[in-house]
């Protein structure tokens, strides 16, 4: 038995798997816990200090959770505002005093080409695609073509910042909207220019071009439940998925003309996102319609899988496999 550890801007996740004599992984639990880690996250200061213990509180959970199982070993990681944080050293530190988890904080580039390995081990690699994953402090877009990395760049444009910085009101403004689509839509403009300067074609990656989008993390798997209004996390039914861009509009407009308590009684299935469901939505929005895109394909799989399947050697994960599988969606409150 092993795990994965994500410890993000925004949430933390845990896998626990078995590996398969056929070369998959079989996951045996997967948590998912809100600790908003990013959350009032500054340059000067790093990561705050409430933020920091909500997130060792949950992290000692996991400790337990993976102790009960007699996991053989923990892979932790840690992304963007660990990496980005100037007291990540004392913060690692408290992590290590504990729960005993060594956590390696991950390049942007380490976490693409992980991700793309969790990504690709379930939509595949023909072909040209382009992969966002949208998290907290960051968006990574990952091109392939026929499975191999063509380009990697890790965009400072995170649903935690985009939301504490622009979406004040409740429900947010229209003003307030439309700058923070106006910052998706520079960073956009960034990010093709970056694409072009390593000697990637932006056009090659977008729909008309015959590349299609993949979208994995958070906001995008929340956003195919709504979608299909499940009313149980089924990653069969997320993986694959088709999210079109009309249904990313519109869930946009309805979370977006909705209140805090309103989105909390929407997203039933996990609490805690309800504030940033709607920077999530907007970026989906605006890199879909920028590249040309009638909708993208929803992988459940991404960084949390990769890790597994690139430290144990293994192909694939086989959710089908595993009817008992124990899951978990929460928000952890002090």
């Amino acid at each position: 038995m092993y795990a994965s550890i994500d410890i993000g801007t925004n949430t933390l996740r845990l896998l626990v798997a078995e590996a398969g004599k056929d070369g998959f992984i079989v996951p045996v639990v997967y948590k998912r816990i809100i600790t908003r880690l990013g959350g009032l996250f500054s340059e000067q200061k790093g990561i705050d200090m409430d933020s920091a213990t909500r997130t060792i509180k949950a992290l000692r959970e996991f400790r337990r959770m993976v102790d009960e199982r007699g996991v053989k070993e923990v892979f932790a990681v840690a992304t963007s505002v660990v990496r980005r944080a100037k007291n990540r050293e004392w913060f690692l530190e408290e992590v290590y005093r504990n729960t005993g988890f060594v956590v390696r904080v991950l390049s942007g580039e380490e976490e693409a080409r992980l991700c793309v390995r969790g990504v690709l081990s379930v939509v595949g690699g023909d072909g040209r695609c382009l992969i966002m994953d949208i998290g907290g402090g960051s968006t990574e877009f990952i091109a392939t073509a026929d499975g191999r990395i063509k380009g990697i760049w890790s965009m400072d444009m995170g649903v935690v910042h985009l939301t504490e910085r622009y979406l004040k009101s409740d429900p947010p403004g229209d003003y307030e909207l439309r700058e923070m689509e106006s910052e998706i839509s520079r960073t956009i403009d960034e990010l093709t220019r970056s694409m072009t300067a390593d000697g990637v074609e932006p056009d090659e990656y977008s729909g008309t071009g015959g590349a299609f989008l993949v979208g994995t993390a958070g906001t995008i798997t929340t956003l195919a439940m709504l979608d299909q209004s499940l009313e149980e996390y089924d990653p069969v039914r997320i993986n694959n998925y088709i999210l079109s861009r009309d249904s990313i509009c519109r869930l946009y407009t309805n979370l977006s003309g909705l209140t805090l308590k309103e989105r909390e009684e929407v997203l039933v299935l996990e609490k805690g996102r309800e504030d940033l469901i709607v920077a999530g939505s907007a970026i989906s929005l605006i890199v879909a319609d920028r590249f040309g895109f009638d909708g993208l394909r929803v992988s459940d799989s991404g960084l949390l899988e990769g890790i597994l399947l690139d430290r144990l050697g293994m192909k694939g994960i086989n959710y089908k496999q595993r009817t008992d599988l124990e899951r978990g969606f929460r928000v952890w409150t002090i």
